[in-house]
């Protein structure tokens, strides 16, 4: 279990196809807090931590990446120098400073549009048609690891979804949100209480 705060961006050093793909992630931990078989969300995928060394403040971490987490995902994340955002596990005690997020990947975004508001820069995400019914404007929604907040929400005729975003310059410096482009593919995940929320209504219907 995740929050959405990411406290570090990873960097893929090295990927090695074998019946999955084999990543080592550099971060800027200590390798000796973090424990093999730990969980840790890359870009917003719960990965699980197979081998780890380093130093303090230049670690590495090793994970496998299975077929199926590959096609549900953006690809470029499993790229050799992709940037990803970094979050360990949440420990029983910790803030819940972002929402409740699973680190499973409910669809591939793009985004559509990006422009600067204010300080901060306004991003609008296309999302597929199976992702509409769970977006709502003021709603939680979780962008390559992050937890951010929905703006607004338009509803496309192909049953598409629109929705957008504010990107605060803190989270654009911290994260890798600050590098997107137009086009760029991004990991989606859907705020857990929206998906029950959905499946209770569909039950009554």
């Amino acid at each position: 279990m995740f929050t959405g705060i990411v406290t570090a961006i990873g960097t893929v050093e090295s990927v090695e196809q074998r019946g999955d793909l084999r990543l080592r992630i550099a971060c800027p931990w200590d390798p000796a807090k973090i424990a093999i078989g730990a969980s840790i969300a890359c870009s917003g995928v719960c990965l699980t931590v197979i081998e780890r060394g380093g130093e303090a403040g230049a670690a590495w971490f090793a994970v496998d990446v299975s077929g199926e987490t590959v096609a549900c995902t953006a690809a470029h994340k499993w790229k050799q120098g992709a940037k990803l955002n970094l979050e360990p596990a949440l420990k029983v005690g910790d803030e819940l400073g972002g929402h409740i997020v699973t680190g499973h990947v409910d669809a591939v975004g793009r985004v559509a549009h990006w422009e600067p508001e204010g300080d901060s820069m306004r991003v609008t995400i296309d999302a597929p048609p199976a992702l509409a019914p769970f977006i709502a404007a003021k709603g939680s929604i979780t962008v390559d690891g992050v937890s951010l907040t929905v703006n607004s929400v338009e509803d496309r005729p192909d049953g598409a979804v629109h929705f957008g975003l504010n990107i605060i310059p803190h989270t654009a410096e911290v994260t890798t949100l600050g590098e997107l482009s137009q086009g760029a593919e991004v990991n989606l995940e859907i705020d857990t209480v929206a998906r029950y929320l959905q499946r209770l209504e569909s039950l009554r219907g």
